[in-house]
């Protein structure tokens, strides 16, 4: 196997493969990732001499710098591992040492950006074993648990630290937004220090007229990450939409958890308790006012009419609560009955202004909080909650900012064009 630069311009490099057939189709093919690479490393340390400086001194506010001469270093790339000379400066006063080539090929910690790129993308949805078995097994790339860690923690601490500085674009909807849904949430994840804790996650979902979701942007944060500094976050995601679309009516969808409801009352302009939470509300009343095998087809049948009466029904949430009510009063129930009874009529009592799911529908509006419950499981159960795992705050926060990006349509690309305009060290 050969491979080598057989030509370079000031904007290009051409590289020779020879890639020798295998016995198998599947190891011809391990021959041709491996000669790739190999090239690709060879183009990949052009591309980063590209950004050498001549040597010259330089000035950098009122400092001069002059090269120490090139220096050899060793850069992670997304082919494998490249060696190049590169100039290093140092001020006449001594300390640090500064490399422009760095700077200006966005290099993170040891990484080019494309390779950070892709690790953190793995990073974000698999473990730190999987990784390194997708990344030795599918591109030939062995790096060690430590770096992959490292450099996943460097992005991730890039995302965190700009979450109030950067604003993210909404891609391009093929009609006009009319609606906008905030849901808010939490979960509960295990950490190190402290055991199971909660962690919050946001929603804001775009609607047309029609009810069809355009747009979901999903938030997560870290139970030590803190509620007040989630709530601070989660205001300025609220606010830039709002401003996008000052139009859209926005309504806020939960559980009927009152901490949700005392942030979301003071942003939305209506507010809906998720259907489906209701629903099993009478689903537990019904369990009572039904009791028993031979009931169960009265049962199903009083429930089935009773969501239905919920969901299409003008008053319906309050003639159910009576409903309810009436039963309790009109019979003499065990302990354990009474006590399922009463949540249900206390879920009514407390959220009933806010289940006119028929004004809803006929309005096109969402009714239930699916959108933000999904967001539990995808940014939070699916990665920070596989068995046995236990996380550190700043690990969690890191995994779950790089989520946020990646599982938000359009804000992965935008994050890391960001990093393309300011770089690494700036975006620190």
């Amino acid at each position: 196997m050969a491979t080598e630069i057989v030509e370079r311009t000031n904007d290009s490099v051409t590289v020779q493969v020879t890639i020798p057939l295998g016995n198998s189709m599947l190891e011809s093919e391990a021959n041709i990732t491996c000669a790739l690479n190999e090239g690709g490393c060879l183009a990949a340390g052009a591309a980063l001499e590209a950004f050498d400086t001549d040597g010259s001194p330089i000035i950098m506010g009122e400092t001069k710098w002059t090269s120490k001469g090139k220096v050899r270093k060793v850069y992670q790339s997304p082919w494998g591992e490249t060696q190049i000379k590169r100039h290093v400066y140092q001020s006449s006063k001594g300390g640090r040492t500064f490399c422009p080539l760095e700077r200006d090929a966005r290099i993170i910690l040891t990484s080019t950006p494309g390779f950070a790129k892709m690790a953190a993308s793995k990073y974000a949805d698999m473990g730190s074993s999987r990784v390194l078995f997708d990344l030795e097994h599918n591109h030939q790339r062995v790096i060690a648990r430590s770096y992959l860690k490292d450099l996943c923690d460097a992005v991730g601490a890039i995302a965190q630290s700009k979450e109030e500085t950067w604003s993210y674009e909404v891609p391009e909807l093929t009609t006009p937004v009319a609606n906008i849904a905030v849901g808010l949430d939490g979960t509960c994840m295990l950490l190190t220090t402290s055991g199971w804790r909660e962690a919050m996650v946001g929603t804001i979902s775009l609607y047309d007229r029609e009810g069809t979701r355009l747009h979901t942007i999903q938030i997560g944060a870290t139970p030590e990450y803190g509620k007040a500094t989630f709530y601070e976050r989660f205001d300025r995601e609220i606010t830039r939409i709002k401003q996008s679309y000052p139009d859209a009516t926005t309504i806020g969808v939960a559980d009927g958890a009152k901490c949700n409801w005392d942030y979301l009352s003071a942003r939305t302009t209506h507010q809906t308790v998720d259907f489906w939470h209701a629903a099993g509300y009478l689903g537990k009343a019904a369990e009572v006012m039904f009791t028993g095998k031979r009931r169960e087809r009265e049962r199903k049948a009083w429930l089935e009419q009773a969501c239905s009466r919920l969901k299409h029904k003008v008053g319906a949430a309050s003639r159910l609560l009576k409903e309810m009510e009436g039963y309790r009063d009109a019979h003499e129930l065990k302990v354990e009955p009474r006590k399922k009874l009463d949540s249900a009529i206390s879920y009514f009592t407390n959220n009933k202004a806010k289940m006119r799911y028929a004004g809803n529908m006929k309005a096109h509006l969402p009714i239930g909080s699916g959108v933000t419950e999904a967001a539990c499981k995808t940014l939070i159960k699916q990665r920070l909650c596989n068995s046995g795992m236990r996380w550190k705050e700043k690990g969690a926060a890191a995994v779950l900012s790089l989520r946020s990006l990646a599982h938000t349509d359009c804000r992965w690309e935008q994050f890391w064009s960001k990093i393309g305009q300011y770089g690494f060290s700036m975006a620190v």
